[in-house]
């Protein structure tokens, strides 16, 4: 089974997460259930279905969370100036303004920067993502898509 590649903030995140899911927010959530349940005819009761749906959505964050956690792993530091599981990456495809350059941070989608840099997540499994995987600012990469279409993007900057 493949493996989730994640930062310690964002494994050590998504524990807490799941602590405060199974400890207070579904428990709350179960409350209101069985307040529902009490106004009587559960058929007409908007109260009940609406909470029986909050609790569902809930308990499915829980179990997507745990199944990340159950196959993760800590990501390595990637080398220094190459891009990695990790990395902010500034690209631009060929033919575009050099003002159009796009920042991604390579990695997996449930990291969050706190660190005040806003870039949008890359897969590193993706096709760009894993193209751009131990290459450096400056390089050329030509990628191949889904589609079979092929792509030519320069790395810009690479931040670890």
């Amino acid at each position: 089974m493949a493996k989730h590649l994640l930062s310690k903030e964002t494994y050590a995140r998504l524990e807490a997460e799941i602590a405060d899911l199974e400890h207070n927010v579904l428990p709350e959530v179960a409350d209101k259930i069985g307040r529902a349940r009490e106004m009587g005819d559960l058929k007409e009761n908007g109260d009940y279905h609406a909470a029986k749906d909050e609790y569902g959505m809930f308990n499915d964050r829980k179990n997507l969370l745990l199944s990340i956690l159950e196959s993760a792993e800590i990501a390595l530091p990637p080398a220094n100036g190459e891009v990695g599981v990790m990395s902010v990456v500034t690209i631009l495809f060929a033919g575009d303004d050099p003002d159009d350059a796009e920042t991604y941070l390579i990695g997996h989608i449930e990291e969050k920067r706190t660190d005040g840099v806003s870039a949008d997540v890359m897969s590193p499994v993706s096709p760009i993502g894993g193209a751009l995987l131990g290459h450096k600012a400056g390089d050329d990469v030509s990628v191949t898509l889904e589609n079979g279409a092929k792509v030519s993007v320069t790395i810009v900057k690479v931040d670890n």
